[in-house]
């Protein structure tokens, strides 16, 4: 299938036109649009991530419970696919190395592609962001999502992110839960937290705009209730 990103970077959407035969797998809710014959369901079954127990799996992590399947009976059948956030989509092609990617990053995959929940424990408990990332397998095209621009970081030793702002990153890549500055105290009295610092060589992607940030800042202006 052949997929173009339309709208960079702030609104994107994906356009994606598949050959006879061929089926993509998208986060349930995402399609804005697609040819009358495409053939559209929904599953809770994906790869080694399958059955019930896979969607609830799916749904603590802060993803849909369903995914939807696109098939496309001819050639040229076009889905329209957009995240919910504003923000920018990133096509990554899969490779032996693998790829975790932060759950509601995750936007679509070609069928081939297995999506596990991957549980980091107290590491992601304690950075104060989800604790379930997606595991990432199989090959083909995966869409990544972000909250405004994604921007792609060559790590090479070490590197330290923010949790929030964290979309993907490859499997040979290392990552531990760490303080920003010397100070415990000192990091979260400045408004910086915990981060990843990633050890390793690889490929890291993140996102410019933290969601759970914007969503403070915005749910303290609203009216109480």
């Amino acid at each position: 299938m052949n997929i173009d990103i339309l709208h960079q970077p702030d609104s994107a959407i994906a356009h994606i036109r598949m050959r006879a035969g061929e089926e993509l797998v998208a986060e349930a809710g995402s399609m804005i649009a697609m040819s009358s014959y495409i053939n559209a369901s929904t599953t809770l079954r994906q790869g080694k991530n399958g059955g019930i127990w896979g969607g609830l799996k799916r749904m603590m992590a802060g993803e849909s419970l369903f995914l939807s399947i696109f098939r496309s009976p001819t050639h040229d059948g076009e889905v329209f696919l957009a995240p919910k956030l504003m923000g920018d989509i990133l096509i990554y092609q899969m490779s032996s190395v693998g790829l975790v990617v932060q759950a509601s990053s995750y936007l679509a995959s070609e069928a081939n592609v297995d999506i596990n929940v991957g549980f980091q424990g107290f590491r992601s408990f304690f950075s104060g962001e989800s604790i379930f990332w997606l595991d990432i397998g199989g090959s083909g095209q995966i869409i990544l999502t972000s909250f405004g621009a994604i921007y792609e970081i060559l790590v090479d030793g070490e590197y330290i992110v923010d949790t929030g702002h964290i979309v993907a990153f490859e499997k040979s890549l290392n990552f531990s839960i760490t303080k920003v500055g010397s100070s415990l105290i000192g990091a979260f009295l400045g408004g910086e937290g915990l981060a990843c610092r990633f050890q390793g060589k690889g490929r890291l992607f993140c996102q410019t705009h933290n969601a759970n940030a914007f969503g403070q800042i915005v749910g303290s202006q609203l009216p109480a209730k």
